[in-house]
């Protein structure tokens, strides 16, 4: 979207971003839903995409999201592959996502697919598909006795009874450090009350004028020390959600454990209780709106658009509506295991990265620190040009996903 000055900003796509086009899957094919039982009792949902005989599967998946339309789905088709697109136990609400129930996800979807005689698994993860992927990866090579025993919240993972069959690769597509990182990165530090989305420290507000903000479609330009302050606070905020959402734990446990020694009625009610709560103002990532910061072929905006007081204060962002439980496991930065920074050190298999050179989401500096911390001996990375979901940035030019799923198909066909 362009303005009279001929400058840009970002503009939000959606899930149909991520869709593909109808023209590419155009060959016939067959789709197979398959219904799921994860190993902790739980239902999900897998889509099979075969044109018939394929000993080899692309295996799709986002913690919070049924892709089933997803852009790269004709080009593991196109290399000869299968694909399995799968679903989470809450798709499209991740009001209670634990990251680590989430695993059992992917893993009752890897053992159908061994079942059914697929030779080779590939795991793509897509965004927020990467720090899931790259989680499970690093607790199925892990020995039984060494994987994670408790979630962020203290409940018991029985990873260690666990069947979590490893993946023979490992593709990366627009991935980011994992949502808690990336919500700790667009955390509204100012807000100095949490039961008030409008409360607000001027001397940290990023869309005020005083601390170099300026309305899209301009860039702002944010001081060395407003940034410096600001991410400061912003993990200063994550610490306080953290310490409020154990806090509700702690109560709820301690009440159960008094009703289990005591019986007493007057704890029964906090013993059942639920938590739930909001966090507001979590699009505000500074380099969203200055783009000077880690520069790259970026429009002003975030993955949400170009209003920033819109998409910090609407109803819909990450992260808004969380438990306790949740918000400690998927969108804490400081508590959650599913981020590529303790995970990626576990990628030994081949791995292709594969980056948007306009995403709003997925900054350089944040593939170089993934890509390096990755250890696999066989490992590429290819940037090309698109927003976060490879769509063209610019009026008539080739589609990174078309160019993502050249590079994808190649990967494929050399390397397994």
């Amino acid at each position: 979207m362009a303005d009279s000055n001929n400058k840009k900003v970002a503009v939000t796509a959606g899930l149909r971003g991520a869709s593909w086009q109808a023209d590419r899957m155009t060959v016939p094919f067959s789709s197979t839903p398959v219904p799921l039982t994860t190993q902790d009792g739980q239902g999900a949902l897998g889509v099979l995409f075969s044109r018939g005989g394929e000993r080899k599967v692309l295996f799709i998946m986002h913690p919070r999201e049924l892709v089933v339309t997803h852009y790269l789905v004709p080009d593991a088709l196109d290399a000869g592959w299968a694909c399995w697109v799968q679903g989470a136990r809450s798709i499209g609400n991740d009001l209670r996502l634990e990251h680590e129930f989430a695993l059992y996800d992917v893993a009752a979807g890897m053992r159908h697919l061994r079942a059914a005689g697929f030779d080779t698994i590939v795991l793509l993860g897509n965004s927020g598909g990467a720090g899931l992927f790259a989680y499970y990866n690093q607790q199925s090579t892990q020995a039984a006795e060494r994987r994670i025993d408790k979630t962020p919240a203290g409940r018991a993972t029985k990873f260690d009874t666990a069947e979590f069959p490893v993946a023979d690769g490992i593709a990366l597509v627009s991935p980011h450090p994992g949502q808690g990182i990336l919500l700790m990165n667009a955390l509204d530090p100012s807000v100095t009350d949490e039961r008030d989305p409008f409360s607000t420290d001027p001397t940290l507000d990023p869309f005020s004028e005083a601390n170099g903000f300026r309305m899209p479609p301009d860039s702002a330009g944010y001081s060395a020390d407003f940034i410096e302050r600001y991410r400061a606070a912003q993990r200063q905020r994550v610490e306080r959600i953290d310490a409020h959402a154990r806090d509700l734990i702690e109560r709820r446990q301690a009440a159960r454990h008094r009703l289990k020694t005591s019986g007493a009625n007057a704890d029964r009610a906090l013993a059942a209780h639920g938590a739930i709560f909001q966090v507001w103002r979590t699009d505000a990532d500074l380099r969203s709106w200055d783009i000077s910061l880690d520069p790259s072929d970026r429009f002003v905006g975030s993955l949400w658009g170009a209003d920033p007081f819109v998409s910090n204060l609407g109803s819909v962002g990450f992260g808004r509506i969380v438990t306790p439980e949740s918000w400690l496991s998927t969108w804490s930065g400081l508590s959650s295991n599913a981020s590529l920074a303790q995970c990626a050190h576990a990628i030994e298999q081949p791995t292709l990265l594969i980056e948007y050179s306009g995403d709003n989401a997925v900054f350089p500096q944040d593939v170089d620190a993934i890509y390096e911390a990755i250890p696999a001996s066989c490992k590429e990375r290819h940037r090309v040009r698109g927003n976060h979901h490879g769509q063209a940035l610019e009026a008539g030019e080739t589609s990174g996903q078309v160019l993502a799923g050249q590079h994808l198909r190649r990967w494929l066909q050399e390397n397994f």
